[in-house]
């Protein structure tokens, strides 16, 4: 007989120019980057105990990318979610820096070209926004739909990448 394991979850919160962001990791690594009033955004006691320990190389590197000085996250990461789902978070984790892809775009490279619906739902699932860059991900005319921390937090964080927005975002 195996003993099962209880993973721990820890988390903190931290600041950055699109407010506060909740870190939250399991057996040590990142599984989780929440924004305030976030869509899908699991109950507060999910997140365990409060612990800064196992945040400091996402917190380095989530201060170099609101720096302007990175534009790739290389961070382990522990994602729950269906096949499928970790399937779009890669797909979406391809998307450079600065770029967007369509939801039909990401269900091609998928090779399910119909399923732009299914890739837009999985997306807005994403339980770490900006490491796993959602805000990349757009409607195929080039509209901004959809976007778990909020449109207006996916129309800065675009244009923070592209260098045609503020220097320093307004805090919510």
């Amino acid at each position: 007989m195996t003993a099962t394991h209880l993973a721990t979850r820890r988390h903190m919160v931290v600041d950055s120019p699109y407010g506060p962001l909740t870190l939250v990791a399991t057996d040590g690594v990142l599984s989780g980057l929440y924004m305030t009033e976030q869509r899908h955004r699991p109950p507060e006691e999910t997140f365990g105990d409060p612990d800064p320990r196992p945040f400091a190389e996402t917190i380095r590197q989530l201060d170099a990318y609101f720096a302007g000085e990175l534009r790739e996250f290389d961070l382990p990461l522990h994602l729950d979610g269906t096949p499928f789902q970790r399937s779009v978070w890669e797909q979406a984790r391809q998307i450079p820096y600065g770029e967007t892809r369509s939801y039909g775009e990401l269900a091609e490279h998928l090779g399910k070209p119909g399923a732009s619906r299914a890739v837009g739902l999985a997306n807005g699932k994403n339980p770490v926004g900006i490491i796993v860059p959602c805000h990349r991900v757009i409607g195929a005319s080039g509209s901004l739909t959809g976007y778990g921390g909020g449109l207006d937090r996916k129309q800065r964080l675009l244009a923070f990448e592209n260098g045609t927005g503020e220097d320093t975002p307004a805090l919510f």
